[in-house]
């Protein structure tokens, strides 16, 4: 290799630092909450790239706190003990058996990723919304029906949270909360991220999909909108173009917009260092959500 590719490949990699430069600095000690999930959950290389890139948003000054599922994970103990798993709505159905399993998977997984944090030299907590009062939910019940015991988030308190922040630690927290009277609900990981984002006031809050982004065109990748308004993403929900099970994950972002969060993310979780490369360069690859108060990046 020549001196001089070997000098490009310096300049290019400096080009990128100062690229991240700014982000760096302007969200310094800002709160980003991070959705884990989909299939950045189940490939081992993706799993440690997404902590990896936890653990350098953290060194370099922001506050993550981590919010996972488990769905996949969940799915195959319960196929390996002979539950079908069955969902409504996109909830999974939840009897007691479900829910006992669904909180031993989840705490298994959630071990795992502080595990992987550590090893990387920071430190990191793991905890239920359990803990702490974290998360208190009730019954959900959706079009009135009785799916069991899944949980719809009614009250976060984030003083746990804040506390794990203030004393260095990053939190790793798993979506199982509990009534006023005690009884354990599982609940959707995205309305759990969305709920304990907009208790924390979160500068930030990133969800790790198994899609591009949010896209004219779903079919068509090159549709990406890479900046996205909060009312102008409530139109797209409105005329059609985002349909399915895009529609609930869009709501959650302007729910978050409206709550006071500033810039909300959704990110395709298959690509390694996702969160790095939306965050820290001007176009970023997914697509961010944010409110008319806040001032685009991108100029593209």
């Amino acid at each position: 290799m020549s001196n001089n590719m070997i000098k490009q490949e310096y300049i290019d990699k400096a080009s990128v630092l100062i690229e991240a430069l700014p982000y760096i600095q302007r969200f310094n000690r800002q709160i980003i909450v991070v959705k884990y999930g989909g299939s950045a959950m189940v490939d081992e290389q993706l799993r440690q790239s997404v902590i990896e890139d936890v653990v350098l948003l953290k060194l370099v000054g922001f506050k993550p706190v981590i919010v996972h599922g488990g769905g996949k994970e969940i799915s195959r103990w319960l196929t390996r003990s002979g539950v079908e798993t069955k969902f409504y709505d996109g909830l999974r159905i939840t009897d007691s058996d479900t829910l006992d399993v669904a909180e031993m998977v989840l705490g298994k997984v959630n071990n795992e990723l502080v595990s992987r944090a550590e090893s990387l030299g920071i430190k990191a907590v793991g905890i239920s919304g359990k803990d702490g009062n974290l998360m208190t939910c009730e019954k959900n019940t959706p079009d009135g029906k009785d799916i069991g015991y899944v949980g719809k988030v009614t009250k976060v308190d984030p003083k746990i949270v804040y506390d794990l922040l203030d004393n260095d630690f990053l939190p790793v927290i798993y979506p199982i909360g509990k009534d006023e009277n005690g009884q354990g609900y599982n609940i959707n990981g995205d309305h759990a991220a969305t709920a304990i984002a907009k208790a924390l006031k979160a500068n930030k809050l990133a969800y790790l999909t198994d899609i591009v982004g949010v896209c004219t065109d779903p079919k068509d990748p090159s549709t990406l909108i890479s900046e996205l308004y909060s009312d102008d993403a409530g139109k797209l929900i409105e005329d059609g173009t985002v349909k399915g099970g895009m529609i609930p994950k869009l709501t959650n972002c302007i729910d978050a917009i409206n709550a006071g969060v500033n810039r909300v993310h959704i990110l395709d979780g298959r690509i390694p260092h996702c969160l790095l490369l939306e965050i820290f360069t001007d176009k970023g690859i997914g697509t961010a959500i944010l409110s008319r108060t806040e001032g685009k990046y991108y100029k593209g």
